[in-house]
């Protein structure tokens, strides 16, 4: 199957690509368990965890052999990178990750001899999120807003160490147009490092991109009329769909899954549902369920799963990003009580 995580990091934007001849399966050649890179008459790509070997597959097309450093239900911040691991990416033709969300890759791949490093946190906007996410404000005509956040990455230590995600959000594939513009900035990226394959790499790009733009529109006619803006999640991922639709994300934990909230934070999330007329509090598939459980039953809530694409495993609601994303967009109307 696939990989998982990521968080964190900075950024302006470009690009443009897509996939043609793969369709919306799981990815044929990202598990760390494939052949080695480098052995396969193919573009090979070492990709840092599941949304970017998602795009390297996609992009890609027949024309790429991706391998991927995170397996299927592995935290990605707690990858270690094998002895394996970095005789692959030593072979491989480019890496494609998220600086700042892995360190072990991070360093990893910046000791490494690979002649294209392509860090999606370079291809589009980072913004700050916190427990509070969204307040309403949509990005409006689909257009990425600079907002200055170029300068963000200066809040990182020299091995892009950012757990705490000064940086940044990291989870900007969960806003479909920001996924669009890394897609495309991976697709030229692809295109000079191969130019053999450049014209269908610009073809799978763009066929890429029509599908996040189309499911950018499900999202906002799905999510145009509803009771209530806000929703309660686990852990702070959704800060950028929020934004994008003009909700409200209330996370019980930061942008760290790991971190427990306070009391103080439990008591204001239980008046945050009662003032506003939260349903349901999300919980996620690869990260413990107990506190939003918890919480849904001191408050009479409801409890369901908004996946933040992080892995696909067999406990999730969809074969890859597309599917995932769908079962979200159902989740959440049902939750803002979506008509």
């Amino acid at each position: 199957m696939t990989v998982m995580n990521v968080r964190r990091r900075h950024i302006s934007t470009v690009a443009l690509t897509a996939v043609a001849a793969l369709g919306f399966g799981t990815l044929t050649a990202c598990s760390s368990d494939s052949a080695a890179a480098g052995d396969t008459g193919t573009f090979d790509v070492v990709a840092s965890f599941y949304p970017m070997a998602f795009l390297a597959e996609r992009i890609g097309g027949e024309h790429v052999h991706v391998t991927s450093l995170t397996q299927p239900g592995q935290e990605p911040h707690d990858l270690e990178i094998s002895a394996r691991q970095t005789a692959q990416l030593e072979e491989a033709d480019a890496a494609l990750y998220l600086k700042g969300l892995q360190p072990s890759v991070d360093e990893a791949i910046g000791q490494s001899p690979i002649a294209t490093k392509i860090d999606a946190a370079e291809l589009t906007a980072l913004e700050e999120h916190g427990t509070e996410a969204g307040h309403g404000e949509e990005h409006g005509d689909g257009h990425e807003d600079e907002h200055g956040h170029e300068d963000e990455q200066a809040h990182e230590d020299e091995h892009g160490h950012d757990h705490d995600h000064e940086g940044g959000d990291p989870h900007i594939w969960l806003d479909p147009v920001k996924y669009a513009k890394v897609a495309e900035g991976v697709g030229k990226a692809f295109q000079k490092a191969d130019p053999d394959h450049a014209a269908d790499y610009r073809k799978n790009t763009a066929t890429l991109v029509k599908d996040l733009e189309a499911l950018d529109e499900k999202f906002r006619t799905g999510l145009a009329n509803r009771t209530t803006d806000v929703f309660v999640t686990s852990h702070a991922a959704f800060g950028y769909l929020a934004e994008r639709y003009g909700l409200t994300e209330e996370a019980i934990s930061g942008l760290d899954p790991d971190t427990e909230p306070s009391g103080a934070r439990v008591k204001e999330l239980q008046k945050i549902a009662k003032d506003d007329g939260v349903t349901t509090v999300f919980y996620e598939t690869l990260v413990s369920d107990k506190t939003a459980k918890t919480l849904a039953g001191d408050t009479g809530l409801k409890t369901d799963v908004l996946d933040p694409v992080e892995g696909i495993t067999d406990h999730s609601r969809g074969e890859d990003y597309f599917q995932v994303m769908e079962a979200n967009l159902t989740a959440l109307r049902t939750a803002l009580g979506a008509r």
